[in-house]
């Protein structure tokens, strides 16, 4: 093997999803992952910190794209409108095809660990735009609210999209969401702040 060898990070996943899902991610090493991508474990650990970043790494870019969004969009759309065009924005722009994220998603499916990962991903996300509309003024309460609200509709849109027999866009899963959220919410301005 070469020194450099390119597109390492896109080869170790890639080799990380297919072994995960033939043989379970317990039962797979970072030496097998290395070896079906045709690297070293010295090259895997350059690029992830341990097998289960290969399922989560990009989400820190994830969390800041949407905070840089939601502050961008908050004097035109107020909190919640701000969150949803957030989730919209990266719809759009930061999820891969959706085969991989299908792949994806049934791992972590079948992995209880992996699954509170996830949440806990997620959770600090929330944290973020909370954060971000609190800065603007937004009360504690209707930040959470207006935060976490955001993140429900996003998981009920991705694992629509992760299950589309017609392979829809993400993003139509996802404004096909916020607009539930603000029917439900009755929510056609921005809310009131408290």
């Amino acid at each position: 093997m070469g020194r450099w060898e390119p597109n390492a990070q896109a080869r170790l996943r890639q080799a990380a999803l297919d072994l995960y899902s033939s043989r379970g991610f317990e039962a797979t090493t970072v030496a097998e992952i290395a070896e079906r991508a045709g690297l070293t474990e010295r090259t895997f650990f350059r690029h992830f910190a341990d097998k289960r970043e290969v399922l989560f790494a990009g989400s820190e870019r994830l969390q800041e794209l949407l905070v840089e969004t939601t502050a961008a969009s908050f004097d035109a759309a107020g909190p919640a409108g701000a969150v949803a065009a957030a989730f919209e924005h990266a719809a759009s722009t930061y999820f891969p095809e959706v085969a991989f994220s299908r792949q994806r998603q049934d791992i972590i499916d079948a992995n209880p660990p992996l699954q509170e990962r996830e949440l806990a991903k997620l959770h600090r996300v929330g944290e973020a735009l909370a954060q971000v509309l609190r800065e603007r003024g937004v009360a504690d309460l209707s930040a959470a609210v207006a935060a976490e609200s955001g993140i429900a509709a996003f998981k009920v849109a991705f694992a629509g999209w992760v299950t589309d027999p017609r392979d829809g866009a993400l993003i139509n899963h996802m404004r096909e969401s916020f607009r539930a959220q603000r029917v439900l919410l009755a929510e056609p301005t921005p809310a009131p702040q408290i």
